[in-house]
Formats: C-alpha cells, sequence, structure tokens
C-alpha cells in the first residue's frame, strides 16, 4: 500500500487531494516488491494517485531534487519516473516550470492521437498498423454491408463463451495461414492478442511461479507478472530471441512454469525465430515440461512459412495472434489456441474476466478472412513496412540496432554522448514521441539500452522522412552541459 502526505496550496499538511496548483508536499512511501525497480515503483504511485485524484489536474509536482530527498532515492530514479509518466500521458513537463499533472481528458488524447503535419507533432512510441485509404474503404464497405445485413446470427446470441461457430471456423482456416493446423474446439476467440495472452498466462500460472520471457520484452507481459503475482526472468536473446542455452539453464532450476514470447517481429528488436531455433526452444521445454506462450500478434506480416510451438508442442503451448498489427488497429479480436486439456479451463476464465469476446469484432473479422480482405490488408501492410524500413535504413541506418524489413517498428543504439533520458527529453521538445528501452525490461537484469520508434499509423511516407530526419539531427547533436528540465 502506497500512503501519502498532501500539502495544499496554502502550504498546510493534511491527508487527501492536493490542490490543483501544487502538488509539492506529495510523498509515497515506495512498498518493496522482489524484482521491481524504485522507478517502476514509483511511476505506479505517480499513476495510481493521478486515478485515484490524490494528483489533481494541472498540480505541480515536486521538483526531481526535492522528491528524491524526500523518499530516499536518486535523483536518475525520479526522473525516470517523471518521464515514463509523461510518455503514458499522465504528467507534463513545461520549459522553465516543471513537470505537472495533465488533464485526463483533453491532454492524454492530445499526447496520444499524434498523426498531424511533420510541422506539429509525430507520434512514434506506439505500434500501430499502417491506415491507408484503403483501410478507409474497406471499414466503410463493411460498416454498410452489416447495417444492410440480418444481424440476428451475432448481435442476439450471448453463448458460447468461447465464440460462435462461424467466427472459430474463420479463426481455424486464419491460424493454418499461421502454422496451426488444429481443431475448431482448441480455439477461443478473444478481444485481442492481449487478451489472448492474460487467458493463457491465467490458464497456467499462479501467484510466486516463475515466468521466463526475453530480457527486452513487450510491456504486456510485464504488466501482467504485476497484476497476476507472479515473478518474471528476462533471458538473453540474440536476432532470433531467446537463447537455448539461457532457456536450458534457468529450466533447470525447476521452478519454471511457462516461457511467453514474441518470436515474430519481436517487440521492440524485431527480432525472428527461424525454424532450427523454435525447434530447439520447443525441445526444451518438452523435457522439463514447461508451457510455451507465443504471442504472435505480427506473424501474419511475415510471408515464410515458420513452425508455431502450438504444432512443436501441443500439449504444452497457447497460440496468440490477432488483426490488430496485420490487418487494421481497430479490429481489437484475435485467436487463442490452446492445449486440448485446457479448452474448459480458459474458456471458464474467458467467462469470469469479459463473459465472451465481441462477437460484432469477430463477425467483421470473420468476412475479411472469407473474401480475402484481411489478406490484402496485410499484403498492404507488408508493402508499407518495406517502404517505411527502407526509409528508416536511409535517414538513420547508422544508428538501427534492431529492424527487420518487415517490421512496424525500429530498435535504435543511443550514441554515447547521449543518456536515453536525455534523447527522449530533447525529441519530445521537437514534437516527437518515442519510447526508452525501460518499459521493455524484464526483471533485475538490464540489457543493453537503446529508443524504440514506431513506423505506423497514418503518417505519410514524406512525414515520416521528415520525422526521422529530426531524429537523425538530434542524435547527432551534442546534449546541453547544464539542462534545466532534468532537474526542475
Amino acid at each position: 500500500m502506497v500512503r501519502h502526505i498532501e500539502i495544499d496550496a496554502g502550504g498546510e499538511a493534511g491527508h487527501g487531494e492536493a490542490a490543483s496548483g501544487s502538488a509539492g508536499g506529495w510523498h509515497p512511501l515506495l512498498p518493496r516488491r522482489p524484482g521491481a525497480t524504485k522507478h517502476k515503483l514509483l511511476t505506479e504511485a505517480i499513476i495510481a494517485d493521478i486515478e485515484a485524484g490524490l494528483l489533481r489536474p494541472r498540480a505541480r509536482m515536486p521538483t526531481h531534487r526535492e522528491l528524491a530527498r524526500r523518499i530516499g532515492v536518486s535523483v536518475q530514479t525520479v526522473s525516470i519516473s517523471y518521464k515514463e509518466a509523461e510518455r503514458l500521458g499522465y504528467l507534463s513537463g513545461e520549459v522553465g516550470r516543471g513537470t505537472f499533472v495533465r488533464s485526463r481528458i483533453t491532454e492524454q488524447a492530445d499526447r496520444f492521437m499524434l498523426d498531424r503535419s511533420p510541422g506539429d507533432k509525430a507520434d512514434l512510441s506506439i505500434i500501430r498498423a499502417v491506415y491507408t485509404e484503403a483501410h478507409e474503404r474497406a471499414s466503410r464497405a463493411m460498416m454498410t454491408a452489416l447495417a444492410e445485413a440480418d444481424n440476428s446470427a451475432f448481435m442476439r446470441p450471448c453463448r458460447p463463451i468461447a465464440g460462435l461457430d462461424a467466427h472459430r471456423a474463420a479463426g481455424q482456416q486464419w491460424v493454418a495461414r499461421l502454422g496451426v493446423s488444429t481443431d475448431r474446439n482448441r480455439i477461443l476467440i478473444t478481444n485481442g492478442a492481449a487478451h489472448g495472452l492474460f487467458l493463457a498466462v491465467a490458464a497456467v500460472v499462479r501467484r510466486g511461479d516463475v515466468v521466463l520471457t526475453e530480457s527486452l520484452t513487450d510491456h504486456g507481459i510485464i504488466g501482467l507478472a504485476n497484476v497476476l503475482g507472479f515473478t518474471l526472468r528476462g533471458l538473453p536473446t540474440d536476432g532470433e530471441g531467446v537463447l537455448v542455452e539461457a532457456f536450458e539453464a534457468a529450466c533447470r532450476s525447476g521452478d519454471v512454469a511457462a516461457l511467453v514470447m514474441v518470436p515474430t517481429l519481436g517487440n521492440p528488436t524485431s527480432h525472428v525465430a527461424g525454424a532450427e531455433r523454435r525447434r530447439q526452444i520447443a525441445e526444451v521445454a518438452r523435457r522439463h515440461g514447461v508451457f510455451v506462450i507465443e504471442d504472435e500478434v505480427y506473424k501474419p506480416l511475415v510471408a515464410e512459412p515458420l513452425p508455431a510451438y502450438a504444432e512443436l508442442l501441443p500439449d504444452l503451448a497457447f497460440f496468440v495472434t490477432s488483426f490488430t498489427k496485420s490487418v487494421l488497429t481497430g479490429l481489437r479480436v484475435g485467436y487463442l489456441v490452446v492445449p486440448p486439456q485446457y479448452a474448459i479451463r480458459v474458456a471458464s476464465i474467458l467467462r469470469v474476466t469479459s463473459w465472451s469476446a465481441t462477437n460484432l469484432a469477430a463477425e467483421i473479422a470473420t468476412r475479411w478472412v472469407e473474401d480475402g480482405t484481411a489478406d490484402e490488408l496485410v499484403v498492404l501492410q507488408r508493402a508499407e513496412a518495406r517502404a517505411r524500413q527502407a526509409i528508416v535504413a536511409d535517414v538513420l541506418g547508422a544508428y538501427v540496432a534492431g529492424s527487420h524489413p518487415l517490421s512496424l517498428s525500429a530498435w535504435l543504439a543511443v550514441p554515447p554522448h547521449w543518456s536515453e533520458e536525455g534523447l527522449v527529453r530533447q525529441l519530445a521538445r521537437r514534437g516527437i514521441a518515442v519510447t526508452p528501452s525501460d518499459p521493455f525490461v524484464a526483471g533485475e537484469e538490464r540489457p543493453a539500452g537503446g529508443i524504440r520508434i514506431c513506423l505506423g499509423g497514418r503518417l505519410s511516407h514524406a512525414a515520416l522522412r521528415e520525422t526521422l530526419e529530426a531524429v537523425r539531427d538530434t542524435f547527432a547533436q551534442l546534449p546541453p552541459i547544464y539542462d534545466v528540465d532534468a532537474i526542475a
């Protein structure tokens, strides 16, 4: 539990809300939690108190030095926490004035909805599918078709929990293209890949269990560790993801419940595990009885046939995918393939958490799978990804540390004369939002840092190039000797 003492604008100490003018007396007591860094705990405290109303919109936060002294952490810890809360839309740093709590409606929307002209702001911090006029036309055509159709088949039912038969049949067809030949009864319809990941993990992992993942991994599994209370350990990786030897060594400890990973176009480094690597990982998991949960939300973008763990380990592997990264960002529907013996258990977790997936979204996905629209939009995504990665290579090639021709993001090395924090801050001043390494770090071991840039959304090629040129120019600059904002 985090406790607080607030001081209102008049300076009197007390419990309760901080006045909108000042949060200078805010005093979180950070709990001890194994595996959690101090800056993560502080970030969580900031977000929790904003959501609870203890930190009011437009309240000025304590200075970095003052809060560090007050709670007994380093100034760097406070700086990292403030920047992460800023990246997530909860705080706003203003040059020469300090750091303020954002308005949770207008300012947060302004922070994330940044597909604008290159002279304004560009949000490269969120992985989204590319959105073009073809996507707009397909969406409008679908809305028209649905409006004119009898909707009783998909709008009236509230069962079955796992999904309507027609929707699961389309899912069976879609995952077969991704290397999973399975019985329809092993497929559940989900509200996107994050939902599927939660269901899979909740089915086999208990509080206190050890779960393995990439040392730099998608923040979704990091968040689940906090929610479900398991211990997350990061494994060293290379260009194909998790190292087999490291996985074997971790399994020998005897306390590993599952390996959760993104084998194809892994976030944030864009690694792709080849067929042999997948077979080797599967063999280690089989010997030690460790579950493998593969998040394959990006796999439709890669045309190369790659074996699925659900095929290599039918009794131990869960396969998760969705349409959000390959077809349409707003099409939040996905498929979860479970081991045969877990179909009933996972359906029961689905029932108590969301009853079922949304039939309307699943109906759209089903129609697009059946009429070929989904395939057409995937081909378009591939072409756009290649074009945008070519721009990245041309403009930022010297800084690229991880990428793939079909990835919707790129991982950039930080020049020796910059820190991640400093780069993120300077780019924000130029209206460019990016993501540092901290949200992707699993466990206590910190791998080499970097900055992720995302290439999807509605930015034109010209706007993307201009934005990346601004990133390159910032990387090439020497940082300021004295940064007022960093210690304000």
